[in-house]
């Protein structure tokens, strides 16, 4: 069998096998092996792969209240309450309130916080040369077009959901959702 017809091959089998998934799946295998290799070296440095995707938005917008990190991060609140309560104990960042606002807590970047920037980003930049390699300048051009637009339409999508039903519930609604239909 040439080498035209074991593509072929390959090709059938993901139509067949997952037809309306295969793209999801392969974005979700990517990202998976992705975050794995970055996650292994980020552990050479002691940080987490949620704390650097906390960090990678404090290097660009440093002072930002929990509230926005939180969207930004895409997490519930909660979730950015204990990171940021494990990355002050690491001395990476400092949560303090801004003079005349007791209300928000505004986290900001310590010397050490600010310091990993130069030692992780190249991990990532990394880790996206190996799981680019072998594309073309022109490919990755296309990969990142398509991808940002399955992300806006997505985004579009969620936006005109009017239905209360079909709103992002969080984790201890959804679970109560659950508890509630006896499906535990």
């Amino acid at each position: 069998m040439n080498s035209n017809e074991e593509t072929r091959k390959v090709l059938d089998h993901w139509r067949e096998a997952v037809p309306d998934d295969r793209l999801a799946h392969l974005v979700k295998d990517a990202t998976r092996a992705l975050v794995r290799g970055l996650q292994m070296r980020l552990t050479e440095h002691d940080v987490s792969f949620g704390h650097w995707a906390f960090l990678r938005i404090l290097w660009e917008s440093d002072g930002l209240t929990q509230r926005e990190l939180s969207e930004q991060a895409g997490v519930q609140e909660p979730t950015t309450y204990s990171a940021m309560k494990a990355m002050e104990a690491l001395g990476y960042v400092e949560r303090k309130h801004l003079p005349g606002n007791k209300k928000n807590v505004h986290v900001f970047l310590t010397r050490k916080g600010k310091a990993l920037k130069k030692k992780l980003v190249p991990l990532a930049e990394e880790i996206n040369d190996i799981g680019t390699r072998g594309l073309k300048p022109a490919e990755i051009t296309t990969a990142r077009k398509v991808l940002l637009t399955i992300i806006a339409n997505l985004a579009e999508d969620e936006a005109h959901v009017n239905n209360a039903e079909r709103r992002m519930p969080s984790t201890r609604e959804l679970s109560r959702r659950i508890a509630e239909s006896g499906e535990l």
